[in-house]
């Protein structure tokens, strides 16, 4: 088992990366927090496959919420149904909550457990390979509103997360394939060794799921809040985020919006300056494990959702840029100039 800290502003995350660590979390949570009860948020996938196995290990009460599948779900209302849920069990501030299933579940419940009583803590158990490599670590959290996505929401650091590659053995293929976006992303923002692993991912699963989280939390340590630095996890999002608002966060999953979101910042950074083009590369990377590479949105359309994203700032919106595989650049672009640039593509 590996360990990596993510020290935060006023706290810290534990994260462990191990095979068979979901058959441990009530000996690694015992470690961490001296609960009265636990509440276990998860959604109707995952319910079946881990739910009994993870609330079996505890000898206090439990309860449970069950949510329903998808990003479309990933809003106000399911909030309000855990808040009652946390309610009518009489879960206090010292009490757990734990998050078990992929980057939805852990949004909407990290939003939860972090409003619930002004904070209550919370436990991260990633079942999706995008929940792993990414979303499960570095506190952010929150749901979508009808004009954009993750517009609400909170920084909150689960105290402790859990990540067990073997529960990507029961992931569907497609599932899989989508969490590789975020580990393509990685790559090429900071760590360009990844995409060396990347014609045989499936056999580097553990080391690829590492080199991913251990990037995060150095860049999250560093700027927990996301005002600087933070920003170059957004490579691929700003175009991503639009296409999913358009496709009513059903069209595309998140990891297909990103790799699209990051063929499009490719062409940005070709066309602002690259030192050489490394945009074939990443068209035939995303290929190559099954991501989609064509924006098929109406570029307007496109361009007037991504105003309304969190990274515009008055009249220009922060791009994340590639111009050298392992280097990202946070370069703030004009509304106007971007517009241009949109409507050529």
């Amino acid at each position: 088992m590996k360990k990596l800290t993510l020290s935060g502003t006023s706290t810290r995350s534990d994260i462990y990366i191990g095979r068979g660590i979901l058959d441990a979390v009530q000996a690694q949570c015992s470690e961490v927090f001296s609960p009265s009860r636990v509440h276990i948020v998860t959604d109707s996938t995952v319910a079946p496959l881990y739910l009994e196995r993870v609330q079996a290990q505890f000898d206090l009460p439990t309860s449970v919420t069950i949510i329903p599948v998808g990003e479309e779900h990933k809003c106000l209302s399911t909030v309000e149904q855990i808040y009652h849920d946390l309610l009518s069990v009489g879960m206090t501030r010292k009490d757990l909550i734990i998050a078990l299933g992929g980057g939805v579940t852990g949004d909407i419940t990290g939003f939860a457990a972090a409003t619930f009583l002004r904070g209550v803590s919370l436990c991260q158990i990633p079942t999706t390979l995008l929940a792993q490599v990414d979303s499960s670590v570095g506190g952010k959290t929150g749901v979508d509103l009808p004009e954009g996505k993750n517009l609400v929401g909170a920084f909150y650091q689960p105290r402790l997360v859990l990540i067990d590659p073997d529960v990507l053995n029961t992931l569907p293929e497609s599932t899989l394939i989508d969490g590789m976006a975020e580990v393509i992303k990685y790559g090429y923002i900071a760590d360009a060794s990844i995409l060396d692993l990347l014609s045989d991912y499936r056999a580097n699963l553990e080391e690829l799921i590492y080199a991913c989280v251990k990037i995060k939390c150095d860049v999250v340590s560093q700027d927990e809040h996301d005002t600087g630095l933070r920003m170059i996890l957004n490579f691929g999002h700003t175009i991503g985020h639009a296409a999913e608002k358009l496709g009513n966060y059903t069209d595309l999953t998140h990891g297909q919006a990103v790799a699209v979101g990051m063929v499009t910042a490719m062409k940005l950074s070709n066309a602002m300056g690259a030192p050489c083009d490394l945009l074939p590369n990443l068209v035939s990377q995303l290929k190559q494990v099954g991501l989609p590479t064509e924006l098929t949105y109406d570029r307007e359309a496109i361009f007037k959702t991504l105003l309304s994203d969190k990274k515009k700032f008055g009249a220009t919106v922060n791009f994340i840029l590639v111009r050298t595989a392992g280097t990202a650049e946070i370069v703030p672009i004009e509304a106007e100039t971007l517009h241009t640039f949109i409507l050529d593509l």
